[in-house]
């Protein structure tokens, strides 16, 4: 028998999942956004009119929303998971945030699950590895294998050791590109730039650094302000253990003055 599935959220993430799946015609999703029904409608999704109409029936939900809505998604559509239901949230957000959503989840019945997206969804799509966390994980991963995902691994009985991997990864991989971003300024100001990535290259020759700063430079012009959301969450990680985050608290306002504004 086929679960029902949900998604709640349908940005890139949803868009790729869902263009790429063979998901069956009960499946529903529900953006906030209705300038994205036709979206939805166009990967064979039924578009939902509300949360509520989307997760009646789910077996299975995709949190798929921001950062900063990860949090509210749980609060507020809690009430509309039905009993069993299995509650993905595979949002980027600190193992702290995560544990609350799950007292959120879990209170009415539904089953929370940790899910970190190790990877850029495009153009990886359900070949995106996934880390799955929680007591219901390796029945999560029986269902997200069954919608299609196909590299995943359960990493752990606790809610919010996936996140803590993603999250604590993510110090190191969004602050190089914090770090090459402010040194390329500071050399393009300088009128050095040449001569700044052949030094740079001559240290170390896998991929030269001219190529390695103009990808970080878009991916923070394009996902800037998404990032920094994430990194927020990253600082509250590294609290929570006990770390002061003074270098992510510099990613986050990097990663956000980097974005271009969206006409």
């Amino acid at each position: 028998m086929e679960s029902t599935i949900a998604l709640i959220g349908f940005g890139e993430a949803g868009f790729t999942f869902a263009r790429a799946a063979s998901w069956p015609s009960g499946t529903f999703a529900f953006d906030i956004d209705a300038s994205r029904v036709p979206m939805i409608t166009d990967c064979g999704i039924t578009p939902a009119a509300s949360a509520e109409e989307a997760l009646a029936d789910a077996d299975i939900v995709l949190s798929l929303v921001t950062a900063d809505s990860a949090p509210l998604v749980a609060a507020d559509y809690a009430p509309f998971l039905k009993s069993g239901a299995l509650f993905c949230d595979m949002n980027s957000i600190a193992p702290q945030t995560k544990q609350a959503n799950a007292k959120a989840v879990n209170a009415t019945g539904a089953r929370y699950v940790d899910v970190a997206v190790m990877a850029p969804v495009d153009p990886a799509a359900l070949n995106v590895p996934l880390l799955i966390a929680g007591p219901d994980a390796a029945e999560a991963e029986t269902a997200l294998n069954a919608m299609g995902f196909a590299k995943t691994r359960v990493v752990g009985d606790a809610i919010g050791r996936a996140s803590a991997i993603k999250m604590i990864r993510s110090v190191m991989v969004k602050g190089l590109e914090a770090l090459t971003w402010e040194c390329a300024a500071a050399a393009d100001e300088a009128g050095v730039f040449d001569e700044v990535m052949a030094s740079l290259d001559a240290s170390e020759k896998h991929q030269p650094w001219a190529t390695r700063i103009a990808y970080n430079r878009e991916r923070m012009e394009t996902h800037g302000i998404r990032r920094a959301a994430e990194m927020e969450e990253s600082a509250k990680t590294l609290s929570g253990f006990g770390v002061e985050p003074v270098m992510t608290r510099g990613t986050v306002i990097r990663q956000r003055q980097a974005a271009k504004p969206r006409i």
